[in-house]
């Protein structure tokens, strides 16, 4: 097993869950431009939330150096592997890769011979595009399949393995072919399903699958908004409907909406990919969770108490956390934001339990309150996208739709 040298760029989910995998086997050197983060990872600390990645840092020999020095770490790379943000820019109906595009040019000025490996999600076509732009061939695309909070499990029982490269470049394929066998050799499951295609079709799958899960949560929260308008039970109707094994009992849960960083924006970039390409389904989907989020705010209004002629500012609408998921501490683009901007339109006050917040700080012109007693008793109902034990003993005063206790 030949140890490779590896530079990993970014310290998100994506990169810092890749930078711990290969430092089982490979010499990587992990690279942010967040002073805390760098430090953090240097005395075997996580960055972020995942007990997993926490696990190994403390009990694993990783051949791990975090450094804010992403010009010594490229000169050393036999890859160098980017996982940087690449937001939504609604503006442009365009992924923003500028920052992408930039580490490719830096990395080509400072070691042609490393090869690029692209995990950070783009729009379909982009990696050939870079190419040839750059008239340099040596980048390949791997598009990642991480859950939120377990992305170093995800990484180590990975359900497939896609690497995307483009040419008939000998070079570039036995390149390919090394970084997919660092990622299975890493990995705890055996064998692992490495699936080798145009670096075009793999940006595709990347995209399509995102869509495929956002279809999924909307099509059983659109069960949920018809189960509750006509006074049904969505827990029986869903435990009857994914008991079909073509179906399946997953991705199920109802929810305020779909949300977090990847969802949304992919949607939207695949959507954008469609210029010309007749279709229905995917902008639909996209209207299905404004939708939900419009019909969630308004029962909460509701159960409020709210109407037309009432005096909305001494309503007082109390959100029980933030993050999406359960066990997780991100919030980034949550669908619970959406449902909040909708209800502060109707003038209704806003309080928020986020202990991931200093109390009495502001979050979306909000006060948050992390004093749960004072929170319960100022909020007319209390509005948890997922449940939570604390909230058993004022049951009567929680909006949720959370019916399985999970995700």
């Amino acid at each position: 097993m030949k140890n490779y040298t590896i530079a990993v760029i970014g310290l998100g989910y994506v990169g810092l869950s890749m930078a711990v995998l290969l430092a089982q086997n490979n010499t990587v050197y992990a690279v942010d431009v967040v002073q805390e983060k760098i430090d953090m990872l240097n005395n075997r600390i996580s960055p972020l939330k995942d007990h997993e990645i926490e696990e190994y840092l403390r009990t694993r020999k990783l051949n791990l150096t975090a450094t804010f020095d992403s010009q010594a770490a490229y000169a050393k790379a036999d890859y160098v592997v980017i996982a940087v943000p690449t937001n939504y820019d609604s503006t442009l109906n365009h992924f923003d890769t500028s920052i992408v595009e930039s580490v490719v040019s830096d990395v080509i000025a400072c070691n042609p011979r490393a090869t690029i490996v692209i995990k950070s999600t783009v729009p379909v076509g982009f990696t050939k595009s870079l190419c040839n732009r750059h008239g340099h061939h040596r980048i390949i695309f791997n598009p990642e399949f991480l859950r939120e909070g377990r992305a170093l499990y995800d990484n180590l029982y990975p359900t497939r393995i896609v690497v995307g490269f483009d040419g008939e470049n000998q070079e570039l394929r036995v390149a390919a072919e090394q970084f997919a066998g660092m990622l299975s050799e890493c990995a705890l499951k055996a064998p692992v399903d490495v699936l080798f295609m145009g670096s075009t079709e793999a940006e595709a799958v990347k995209l399509f699958a995102n869509t495929y899960l956002a279809l999924r949560v909307s099509f059983f929260n659109e069960l949920d908004t018809y189960a509750e308008m006509r006074g049904l039970d969505a827990r029986q109707i869903i435990q009857g409907v994914c008991s079909d094994p073509r179906i399946g009992n997953y991705y199920n849960n109802p929810s305020f909406g779909y949300g977090g960083y990847c969802l949304p924006k992919d949607t939207k970039q695949l959507l954008a990919n469609y210029r010309d390409v007749p279709e229905n389904l995917i902008r639909a989907v996209i209207d299905a969770n404004s939708t939900r989020k419009d019909f969630i705010a308004n029962q909460i209004l509701q159960k409020a108490g709210y109407s037309a002629l009432c005096d909305a500012e001494k309503i007082v609408v109390g959100i029980y956390k933030l993050a999406m998921k359960t066990d997780s501490d991100n919030f980034r683009h949550s669908s619970i934001q959406g449902v909040m901007r909708r209800i502060q339109q109707k003038g209704v006050s806003i309080i928020i339990y986020e202990p991931a917040l200093v109390n009495g700080s502001c979050f979306m012109d909000c006060d948050v309150v992390n004093d749960f007693d004072e929170f319960v008793d100022r909020s007319a109902v209390i509005v948890a996208n997922r449940s939570d034990s604390k909230l058993e003993t004022v049951a009567s005063k929680v909006y949720s739709r959370d019916l399985f206790r999970r995700d």
